[in-house]
C-alpha cells in the first residue's frame, strides 16, 4: 500500500486515546436456504453481542423477499436483544399493499424502517417504472411510514450521486426532501474514497442537513464481484483498489487481510475528521466486521468475572 499509511497504527492509537466508542449498525440479507438462514444466524449471533444500534435486513429487487425479510425481522424481535430495522420499498406494489406491511411491523413492535425507492425485479440500478396506484419514491413512502406510527425512518444516500441523478445539487435536494417528509437518519452508499465523501458531507451540510449520516462499510474481498455490484448504481471504485488484489485470484487468505485493512483504514480516517457511526454491509459474514469492530474498540461487555480479574 505505497504511499498510504498502515490502517492499524492510527486506528489503535484512537482506540487508546480516551475518545468516544464508535456507534455501529450492521446489514443483513434474508436467507434464500436452510443453509444460507443457518449461517446468517451464525452471523447473526457473533455480532449481535457487540451492541449495534440497529441491525438493518434488506428487501429484494421488486420486493422479492418480502416474507422472507418479515420473517428474520420477527425472529430477530423475538430472539435477540437487537433493533431490527426492515427495508421497505416501493417496488411492485399499490400505496394499499406498502401500507398494511407498514402497519404489520408497528404492530410486531418494530419501530424503525429504512425507507428506499427500491430497484425493478431483477435488475439492479435498472430504470425504475412506478405504479399508478403506488408510491414514486423514498419521499413518499417515508411521509407514508411516519403517516402510520412514530417509526424511526432512515434513508439512503448516495455520495457520488445516485445514476438518475443528474447532479449532486440534486441529490442533496431529494434528501432534504425525505427529511421534510420525516426522515430521522441517512446511510450512505459504499464508498472507497474518503476525501470525495467528505467533500460530498460539506456540501451536504452547508444545505443546512442535520440528521445523522451514516458512512456505508463495505468490507470487500472480491474485487471482480464488487465490480458487477458497483457499476450499475454508480458507485466508483478507484484504481489502487483493484490494484491490492491483482494477483490474488487464488490467495483468498490474504484478500481478507487485505479487506480486513482498507475498510479499517477507511473508518480510521473518518473517525479524525469526526465520524463515529459506521454502518456495515456485511453480507452475511461476520468474521471481518467483527475484527474491524475489535480495532476500532466496539467490542462485548466484560463479564463480571473479567472486570474483577483485570
Amino acid at each position: 500500500m505505497s504511499g498510504r499509511q498502515s490502517a492499524f497504527g492510527p486506528v489503535a492509537r484512537a482506540g487508546l486515546s480516551g475518545r468516544p466508542r464508535p456507534t455501529v449498525s450492521f446489514e443483513f440479507s434474508p436467507p434464500k436456504t436452510p443453509e444460507a438462514e443457518a449461517s446468517l444466524w451464525e452471523c447473526i449471533r457473533r455480532l449481535e453481542p457487540l451492541g449495534p444500534s440497529f441491525v438493518s435486513v434488506t428487501y429484494g429487487a421488486g420486493g422479492s423477499t418480502r416474507d422472507r425479510t418479515h420473517r428474520t425481522v420477527l425472529r430477530m424481535l423475538r430472539e435477540t436483544s437487537l433493533k431490527p430495522a426492515a427495508h421497505l420499498t416501493c417496488v411492485e406494489a399499490s400505496r394499499e399493499q406498502v401500507d398494511e406491511v407498514i402497519r404489520e411491523y408497528w404492530d410486531a413492535g418494530v419501530r424503525h424502517i429504512v425507507a428506499l425507492r427500491g430497484d425493478p425485479p431483477g435488475q439492479i440500478g435498472g430504470r425504475y417504472t412506478p405504479r399508478e396506484d403506488g408510491y414514486n419514491n423514498a419521499t413518499e413512502l417515508t411521509h407514508a411510514i411516519r403517516g402510520v406510527g412514530d417509526f424511526e425512518v432512515s434513508v439512503g444516500l448516495y455520495p457520488q450521486i445516485h445514476p438518475e441523478s443528474p447532479s449532486i445539487e440534486h441529490e442533496i435536494d431529494v434528501l432534504k426532501a425525505k427529511v421534510d417528509a420525516g426522515a430521522t437518519r441517512a446511510i450512505t452508499q459504499f464508498f472507497f474514497d474518503h476525501e470525495d465523501f467528505l467533500r460530498f458531507m460539506d456540501r451536504v451540510r452547508k444545505a443546512g442537513v442535520t440528521i445523522p449520516i451514516s458512512p456505508g462499510i463495505m468490507p470487500v474481498t472480491n474485487v471482480k464481484a464488487l465490480k458487477k455490484m458497483a457499476g450499475p448504481i454508480g458507485i466508483h471504485l478507484p484504481d489502487w483498489l483493484g490494484n491490492l488484489f491483482d494477483g490474488l485470484d487464488k490467495d483468498p487468505e490474504t484478500r481478507r487481510l487485505i479487506a480486513g485493512s482498507v475498510a479499517t483504514e477507511m473508518c480510521a480516517k473518518l473517525l479524525e475528521e469526526g465520524f463515529s457511526d459506521f454502518h456495515f454491509y456485511t453480507l452475511n459474514r461476520a468474521d471481518l466486521t467483527y475484527a474491524i469492530c475489535r480495532v476500532l474498540g466496539v467490542r462485548e461487555p466484560e463479564s463480571p468475572a473479567e472486570e474483577a480479574a483485570a
